[in-house]
């Protein structure tokens, strides 16, 4: 991992709540296959740091890509979104796969899917 200070956050302190879920590193099998996917899904912007590395950062979320093999499963990341039907649409067109579609929980709604190296996370809305 390559820890940030304030300094070098390009949205600066307000990024840094205290307990927060600060980066998530991922496995990838293919890291620009990766890189694709989730630009298209989710417009998050990308900074490689040798072949087998590399950083996102997106609205809220900072995290890496580094060469392994995912095991699906081990955890489930959950991300918001103010227009679930769109978000779902962007998953679909970036090549994701819905493990469980749109459904009403207490607080909200959220969806499953699938991304190109077998990890299932899940986005939710009001």
């Amino acid at each position: 991992m390559f820890a940030k200070t304030p300094e070098d956050m390009n949205s600066g302190p307000e990024k840094l709540i205290h307990q927060q879920v600060q980066y998530l590193e991922f496995l990838s099998k293919d890291i620009e296959a990766a890189k694709t996917f989730y630009n298209s899904a989710f417009g998050w912007s990308f900074t490689d740091y040798g072949p087998d590395y590399t950083a996102f950062e997106g609205d809220f979320v900072d995290g890496g890509f580094t060469i392994g093999t995912p095991v699906r499963g081990s955890i489930l990341v959950i991300l918001y979104s103010l227009d679930l039907i769109q978000t779902r649409e962007n998953v679909l067109e970036a090549g994701g796969l819905i493990s469980l579609d749109i459904f009403s929980f207490p607080g909200g709604r959220r969806f499953h899917f699938i991304d190109p190296d077998g990890y299932e996370l899940a986005v939710w809305s009001l």
